[in-house]
């Protein structure tokens, strides 16, 4: 899912030529974002323009050979010059006036010749990457190598006319993986592959075969030695496709800020987007005074500040976040805290009386992507994590912009995947204490996916496990949402450690954390009756948490319901559609009873005979702690509720598994009638989580 769309979609044409373009963003300042080679679009800028938008009008566009814009047929027609002609037709077309330059590799180097020979045009430069005119470069990137003949073709030597024109796809994944020479890139490489997909080995020659000619332009020393405004160039010291020695010369021609990344490759934008951002935030306040967000003196007083950050998948994360912030209160009677959460939880939020910060209504929807991500009761819940990262990255930098405007003494991240992995990746960008909760630890493969989803899943615990240790002052608590016997008996991949090894050494164990225990309802005919449930009658509740994930499970168990009235016709069935799902999208048959949003759908749980819900931890842990008996059906995929969650629950001798692909609504029937008939034996959950939790967060402050 993108994480923001452009206000603005068009076309320019020059010579023929149509050029897609797309502005976001509406700010008083403009940055232009011009694309790189033809390799790829300008997608490529997918981590900066969510996050620049929000200040700034921000305008990007496809280079002629890739994306929405045109493929010429004539070699002449991707010669430089006409490259910067594109890049003054788009900033006319969008009236963008004086504007600052975010340029990447080739793009860094339509900048510079803009920034030369158009002042009046640019107010400041941002190279990532880049390509110059001047300095050493690589001696297999050169046209003479380009359009040598040879007899074998490894390695650089692909770099070739002839081997694209027979073998392009082999050619982009090699220059790609190039591109990202960093450990843990598979993401970005896997995205880089399907950029260069859209354009193709003709194509691409054309645009080198075009450089013999030289512009009609001076493009050597002399003219970067003419650029005056702010230059701020940011280089890897491994960029194997341009030397970081050639962004020492350009950097000392243009009299730049360089910034190097340590052992980074070509494009740290893509690969170190946090950083880059901060970084680009950072320039442009001191140089232009623009860009960075304003900073909030703290208040006189001893109070402290703490921000909380909430799962937004699904609301029980919500539930037992704010237990906690409850017991924090009682040992801080003073501690304000603010919650930077998103749709449904903020919900939960505002009924219960926190306080939502107002950067909150800024957040990309983490839901949506994982309701776009998902199938028929099928999420495959690693995948949909990876390929959240646009909306990890924006959200990243509106949090980074909340504690920086905040003061905050501390940061609750309960799941907050974002913010763990960007403090680790940059520990110099943490600006508060970090608390870290999370109820698993370690992505598993689903067994059905092969041997690359195996080595996607080690890759991924590889990068988060490297980063704690190495790194262990990052995370100030980290709190694991369970008891040692809740970590699975599992490796995090070939050459990894086992989980149960591994996990005690880097986390305190909190127990489990309920919103509010059931023990705490009072009687239950009593709870039962302010429900409005009778003495006499039995309940069920169907419920598939706070996304629209569950639509397919809802149809089926409806589907089974006029079996069960059947049999059993004083039973009453309340569907908790969710906040996420209109319930006039379903087809309910007579004598099923359907809300929207429950905010104290916890004391439904509690109050039924029996319940119907997905796989999902803390509705599940609610359900055991009440002793309630319920069905479950783990998503297809999601390795989540198909290994930790199913851990847990047998632990507790909680709940009856039911595979949704091979439960037929007979079959649904049938087992609710036996789970009415069998009383249950579940192991006691503990009432204390959240005070515990709440004791280690107190240490902190």
């Amino acid at each position: 899912m993108r994480a923001k769309l452009p206000v603005k979609e068009g076309f320019v044409t020059r010579d023929g030529v149509k050029i897609a373009y797309e502005i976001y963003g509406d700010g008083e300042d403009t940055i232009v974002f011009p694309p790189p080679w033809s390799i790829v679009h300008s997608r490529v800028y997918k981590a900066q323009l969510p996050y620049f938008s929000e200040r700034f009008r921000c305008i990007t566009y496809d280079g002629r050979g890739n994306g929405k814009t045109d493929r010429p047929d004539e070699v002449s027609a991707y010669t430089l010059d006409n490259y910067v002609k594109d890049l003054l037709a788009v900033m006319d077309a969008t009236a963008a006036g004086k504007a600052v330059i975010v340029g990447l590799s080739f793009a860094g180097t339509l900048a510079c010749i803009l920034a030369a020979y158009h002042p009046e045009r640019v107010k400041a430069l941002v190279l990532a990457g880049t390509a110059a005119t001047v300095g050493p470069g690589y001696p297999y990137m050169g046209p003479a190598h380009f359009l040598a003949k040879q007899e074998r073709f490894e390695g650089w030597s692909k770099d070739n006319r002839d081997y694209w024109l027979k073998h392009y796809p082999d050619f982009a994944e090699h220059f790609v993986r190039h591109i990202f020479s960093e450990p843990h890139s598979t993401r970005q490489i896997e995205e880089g592959l399907a950029w260069a997909n859209d354009t193709s080995g003709p194509v691409l020659a054309k645009t080198v075969e075009a450089r013999v000619n030289p512009p009609p332009f001076d493009v050597s020393e002399a003219m970067y030695r003419r650029i005056q405004c702010p230059v701020l160039a940011i280089h890897g010291d491994d960029d194997r496709i341009q030397p970081y020695a050639r962004a020492k010369v350009v950097a000392e021609l243009t009299n730049a800020e360089l910034v190097t990344i340590p052992g980074g490759g070509h494009n740290p934008l893509g690969r170190f987007p946090a950083k880059s951002n901060t970084l680009i935030v950072d320039f442009l306040d001191r140089r232009l005074a623009i860009a960075a967000p304003k900073r909030r003196a703290r208040p006189s007083g001893k109070s402290k500040r703490a921000l909380y950050l909430s799962s937004p998948i699904g609301l029980g994360h919500g539930r037992r976040d704010i237990a906690v912030a409850r017991e924090l209160r009682n040992l801080h009677p003073d501690i304000e805290i603010d919650w930077l959460a998103q749709d449904p939880v903020t919900r939960l939020l505002e009924a219960s009386g926190e306080r939502v910060h107002l950067l909150s209504a800024r957040l990309a929807s983490e839901t949506k992507h994982i309701e776009l991500e998902s199938g028929e009761h099928d999420l495959n819940a690693f995948q949909a994590i990876r390929r959240m990262d646009e909306v990890l990255i924006a959200n990243f930098m509106i949090f980074q912009d909340a504690v920086e405007m905040g003061g905050y003494d501390l940061v609750i991240a309960d799941e907050a995947w974002d913010v763990d992995h960007y403090w680790h990746e940059h520990p110099e960008l943490k600006k508060a204490k970090l608390a870290w909760l999370t109820d698993f630890v370690g992505f598993v493969p689903m067994p059905a996916n092969g041997e690359r989803e195996a080595f996607l899943t080690a890759d991924y615990n590889a990068e988060m496990i490297g980063h704690v240790e190495k790194h262990p002052g990052v995370r100030d608590r980290a709190i694991f949402v369970g008891n040692p016997e809740d970590v699975i008996q599992h490796s995090f991949g070939k050459d990894l450690p086992e989980m149960r090894d591994w996990v005690p050494k880097h986390f305190d164990y909190s127990g489990y954390i309920i919103g509010q225990h059931p023990g705490t309802f009072g009687d239950r005919a009593e709870l039962r009756s302010r429900l409005g449930y009778r003495p006499d009658e039995k309940v069920c509740v169907v419920t598939v948490g706070g996304s629209g994930v569950g639509t397919h499970l809802i149809r089926r168990i409806l589907a089974a319901w006029p079996l069960v009235r059947a049999r059993l016709p004083d039973l009453r069935m309340i569907l908790v559609a969710g906040p996420r799902i209109d319930p006039a999208s379903l087809t309910v048959p007579a004598g099923v009873e359907v809300r929207a949003f429950v905010p104290d759908l916890d004391r439904h749980l509690a109050a039924c005979d029996l319940a119907l819900v997905q796989g999902g931890l803390t509705t599940c842990m609610e359900l055991t702690a009440a002793g309630t008996p319920f069905l479950y059906f783990p998503l297809k995929n999601h390795f989540e509720q198909n290994f930790h969650v199913a851990h847990r629950l047998d632990r507790y001798g909680a709940g009856r598994r039911m595979e949704f692909a091979t439960s037929t609504p007979e079959m649904i029937a049938e087992a609710m009638i036996d789970a009415l008939r069998t009383p249950t034996r579940f192991k006691p959950v503990e009432a204390d989580g959240a005070a515990k939790a709440a004791r280690m967060l107190a240490a902190l402050l």
